[in-house]
């Protein structure tokens, strides 16, 4: 009963200010066999914001994410979420604070995805809420491009439908804290676009985002700060006309990067040079 009561008044708190502080880590670090993987990473996001987290392969994106989502326990340093340490909660109280999209999820048994979408809503189980379950749902399925295979069984679905299916999972579990691991990877143009628009939605609403992302247009374009990686550790964070710049990107890249404006607007525009070899 005490648990449950709760988790109650979790659900019941009142939605996060946009500003306030959505997850914080000091100094995180995580090292396996002796390498570190994150090194002293300190990053604040808060409400009402998207940060970015782009670096070559390696860098430590998805570990940090492990991190601050408490799927992986740092070896040093410490996350919040909410102002209240990851050991803090329970598994439930922290579904109901963070959703968490992974780059990949395995599904074996032939649930349909109306049937997947609803299981992120299992936090909320036997909790008030001011919409029924069918309308939220309905409402992640539309806003993912997926209602149209609410019967379907998830195993027989594409790549891409995968990927939208198990977002629309993450968006009806409306917790305001939200961590997207590479959530464009097997998107074709329109729904790439598509996904990161519902992501500034989310932000616009008052949730705190964090995304990992390979793509820096991408990034430059809807992120309102963007954090580097390279080798666990961070080289930059601020906002995309500040961070991304052709001397620190070619760095960071090992490859030279040329940073444009689009004609008449002040989008940014990142490119490879093709016109030499790797820098030194």
């Amino acid at each position: 009963m005490r648990l449950l009561a709760r988790n109650r008044t979790a659900a019941l708190a009142p939605a996060p200010e946009v500003g306030a502080i959505g997850v914080r880590a000091e100094d995180v670090g995580y090292a396996i066999a002796g390498r570190n993987l994150v090194d002293g990473v300190s990053l604040t996001v808060r409400h009402g914001e998207i940060v970015a987290v782009l670096g070559p392969n390696g860098a430590g994106k998805s570990t940090l994410l492990g991190l601050l989502t408490g799927d992986l326990t740092p070896h040093h340093g410490s996350v919040r979420i909410a102002d209240r340490a990851l050991s803090d909660y329970s598994q439930r109280e922290l579904a109901l604070r963070r959703g968490v999209l992974p780059q990949s999820v395995t599904l074996s048994f032939p649930f349909t995805v109306d049937e997947v979408v609803r299981m992120g809503r299992a936090p909320h189980a036997g909790l008030p809420s001011e919409e029924s379950e069918d309308t939220i749902v309905a409402r992640a399925l539309a806003e993912t491009d997926v209602a149209h295979l609410a019967d379907r069984a998830y195993p027989s679905l594409s790549g891409g439908e995968r990927a939208r299916v198990s977002l629309a999972r993450v968006l009806a579990q409306g917790a305001p804290v939200l961590f997207l691991d590479e959530p464009t990877a097997a998107l074709d143009l329109k729904h790439t676009e598509d996904v990161l628009r519902l992501a500034r939605d989310r932000a616009r609403r008052g949730d705190a985002v964090v995304i990992v992302l390979h793509d820096l247009n991408l990034a430059a374009a809807y992120a309102d700060r963007i954090a580097l990686l390279a080798q666990g550790r961070l080289v930059a964070c601020g906002p995309p006309e500040q961070v991304c710049t052709a001397p620190v990107l070619s760095e960071l890249y090992g490859h030279p990067v040329e940073v444009l404006r689009r004609p008449g607007t002040d989008e940014l525009l990142i490119l490879p040079s093709r016109r030499g070899g790797p820098t030194a």
